[in-house]
């Protein structure tokens, strides 16, 4: 049985998000207040946390970059509650290390189904990703296609395997940019895309029609879990939600490619 160690001020929503995630199987312990969350995680046995930063008051996203770097912690999947996407603006993805961050309101079927998915790429191999033809060995750093290794970059590779440890999920451009690169001055939702189109060029084979890397119109990109798959054969993708506004200039938003 999984446990899920669930952070969350308000008693109601405790009491709500726990009876859910019981009648799935889980094991919650919950706790109200970040610091009490600290000693219970000291006990071991968690395999993820879902933290509501505004659990903490003003020092909700300084408690949870504190709980995220306990030892018995800083390797299982950390997700986030927020009050609004600009709640995380003082922080950039890689600092807070978060697997996922959900903004209020939210339903809590979605929330059960991205713990769930949370909890079993967890349970699978961590030294490697694998999609069809498509491999991504993580300790190597190394992507091979067919048996052959294809040459990419590191950014290239890093945004890869987010992709492929998410597979069905859409992302935006701009979530792409705050989960994988997080706040990089020099960066851009452009840089973003010209990474998207160099992977497809070395990756698809066929580029007009891609099957590996898909593209929402209007919303993202998602990788394929079943390489080669038609699109019309997919099923509905989900999407996680909105990137913080203040992580983009408005003039660098806009529908991918």
């Amino acid at each position: 049985m999984k446990t899920v160690l669930l952070i969350e001020d308000d008693a109601d929503l405790l009491a709500l998000l726990k009876d859910n995630l019981e009648k799935e199987g889980y094991r919650v312990v919950s706790a109200q207040r970040g610091s009490y969350a600290e000693s219970v995680a000291q006990g071991g046995g968690v395999d993820l946390v879902l933290f509501d930063t505004e659990a903490a008051g003003s020092g909700g996203l300084d408690e949870c970059v504190a709980l995220r770097a306990q030892p018995e912690l800083c390797q299982i999947p950390f997700a986030i509650l927020v009050g609004s996407p600009s709640d995380i603006c003082r922080f950039g993805g890689r600092q807070l290390n978060i697997s996922d961050y959900i903004v209020k309101p939210f339903f809590v079927r979605d929330l059960i189904t991205r713990i769930t998915r949370q909890l079993h790429q967890r349970a699978e191999p961590v030294g490697e990703l694998r999609s069809g033809s498509l491999e991504l060995d993580r300790s190597a750093g190394k992507v091979t296609l067919n048996g052959i290794v294809c040459p990419v970059t590191a950014t290239e590779l890093r945004l890869l395997e987010f992709l492929m440890s998410r597979p069905g999920v859409v992302f935006t451009r701009e979530q792409l940019l705050f989960l994988v690169w997080g706040h990089a001055s020099s960066v851009t939702a452009g840089n973003v895309t010209a990474v998207i189109m160099n992977l497809r060029k070395k990756l698809e084979a066929n580029r007009a029609n891609p099957v590996l890397i898909r593209s929402v119109r209007g919303f993202g990109y998602s990788f394929n879990e079943i390489a080669g798959r038609p699109s019309e054969g997919e099923g509905e993708l989900e999407a996680i939600s909105p990137v913080p506004s203040c992580a983009l200039s408005p003039d660098e938003c806009g529908a991918p490619g």
